[in-house]
């Protein structure tokens, strides 16, 4: 079945044009605050490419994130998971995600009330922490892959 954009889903059934999730000309669909959708996998392949359809600067951003998760734990796992990126260490779970939000990422530490020091953004979930990342923001890659060791090391997140 193809994919319809929000105008041809509109259209009369007649005029619509569908178009192949794997035609390589078509826009990936980006949900609300341009989060991209892209079908649930396991691997380097959806992760991969969530990263090459996020909107704008956040595509550079997300391949820095992802190059630098990658390289400071080595054999990290990847899935796409609800629309979003999943890192993980070890066995089952995970200990990281990313999510495009309209003006920014957010990095999610699922046991980030356990890293030091604390990643600024708290969550309704006590042991989540959260850091938001802004167009214009410069990365401190140091303190990212700090937390990024420490995070691999904590109980994982199984959903």
């Amino acid at each position: 079945m193809g994919i319809m954009t929000a105008q041809e889903d509109k259209a009369p059934a007649k005029s619509r044009k569908r178009t192949s999730a794997n035609d390589a000309t078509s826009k990936p669909t980006l949900l609300s605050g341009g989060n991209p959708q892209i079908a649930k996998g396991d691997g380097d392949g959806p992760v991969q490419a969530y990263i090459a359809a996020m909107p704008g600067w956040k595509s550079d951003v997300g391949r820095r994130l992802d190059a630098l998760i990658a390289g400071t734990i080595p054999g990290v796992r990847k899935a796409v998971k609800w629309n979003s990126p999943f890192y993980g260490a070890g066995g089952a779970g995970w200990f990281l995600s990313l999510h495009c939000f309209t003006g920014y990422i957010k990095v999610a530490f699922f046991q980030g009330a356990a890293l030091d020091p604390l990643p600024p953004v708290g969550s309704k979930h006590k042991d989540v922490r959260y850091l938001h990342i802004h167009e214009n923001d410069s990365l401190d890659e140091e303190l990212l892959s700090r937390w990024i060791k420490q995070a691999a090391v904590l109980p994982a997140y199984i959903p």
